[in-house]
């Protein structure tokens, strides 16, 4: 059975990464993708980098390799593709996409880890994938119309959470000795510097004080809701259940989005949505319980949490 703290850790992170979507869109609305993936790490970076010293955290500095190539993978290559890809194609598009590419994804590279990838595994991601087509095509009219910039768009996506599930895979290696918050803040402070020359090739951020005050917003919770709040536990649960298991948080961010849809918007979900909502849960639910056999009788105790 799954202990509380995983389980409000788990949906805490799911609701951020479901707001992620909504607020990138609106931002988007106003802001180019380069230039607001910067500064969305940069916000993130100041938030980290002063819990890091006031906890007095030190940086995994000995780890730089595989903590750059996790921010090159996920911090300059997820927000990248998956900001530009939301120019070109609707929010509800990446829902389904990313939360469901990513854990099979990164199942897939952490095999190179040594995480097993058991048939139960596997049959518990496909059960919460179709969940989470389910929930995303519930709430869709039929017969809408695909254009070739909505199916680049939707590549693009694709792309973005196969960059992610390197991410976690490579944060894995570097968690096992680094603490959660020294790897994210590196790993956010390179990541700025990465996307920081790409987003000066868009306006030269000379436009960003001028960006209405929804966008502003938007960014700001891009920031702190689903960098700082989300990633922390992200990372958390990479760290103590291996890249695989961690990974899982995103199949909750189409049930999260139903939550903050009907509380925030009014919106009821539809039975099918709701049928769906069912079936990811029962999918995780099955992947973990392997994927936590696996882990203590395959790889010895899990990793620590800090």
């Amino acid at each position: 059975m799954l202990q509380p703290v995983v389980v409000l850790a788990y949906s805490t992170a799911a609701l951020a990464l479901a707001a992620q979507w909504i607020a990138a869109k609106i931002a988007l609305g106003g802001a180019p993708p380069l230039e607001l993936a910067t500064v969305r790490f940069a916000i993130a970076s100041i938030v980290l980098v002063s819990l890091a010293v006031i906890t007095r955290t030190p940086l995994p500095l000995r780890e730089w390799r595989a903590v750059t190539a996790a921010a090159a993978c996920g911090f300059l290559g997820f927000n990248t593709l998956a900001f530009l890809g939301l120019r070109l194609t609707p929010a509800s598009d990446a829902a389904l996409i990313v939360p469901t590419t990513i854990p099979l994804a990164t199942a897939l590279f952490a095999t190179f880890i040594g995480e097993p990838l058991t048939s139960r595994k596997l049959i518990g991601f496909a059960v919460a994938s179709i969940g989470a087509a389910v929930v995303i095509a519930g709430g869709q009219q039929l017969g809408a119309e695909i254009s070739t910039a909505r199916l680049v768009g939707d590549l693009l996506e694709l792309a973005s959470a196969v960059a992610w599930g390197a991410c976690l895979t490579i944060s894995a290696i570097a968690l096992r000795t680094a603490s959660v918050l020294g790897f994210l803040t590196m790993a956010s402070l390179l990541g700025t510097a990465m996307l920081f020359p790409l987003g000066a090739l868009e306006h030269g951020y000379r436009d960003v004080g001028e960006w209405s005050i929804e966008t502003q917003l938007a960014t700001l919770s891009l920031g702190l809701l689903s960098t700082v709040v989300a990633f922390l536990i992200f990372f958390w649960a990479v760290r103590r259940f291996g890249a695989g298991l961690g990974a899982m948080i995103t199949y909750l961010a189409p049930v999260a989005a139903l939550i903050l849809a009907f509380f925030l918007l009014g919106e009821r979900p539809l039975p099918l949505q709701l049928i769906g909502a069912l079936v990811i849960v029962f999918g995780v639910r099955l992947a973990a319980r392997r994927a936590r056999s696996a882990l203590d009788v395959g790889r010895g105790p899990p990793l620590r949490s800090t």
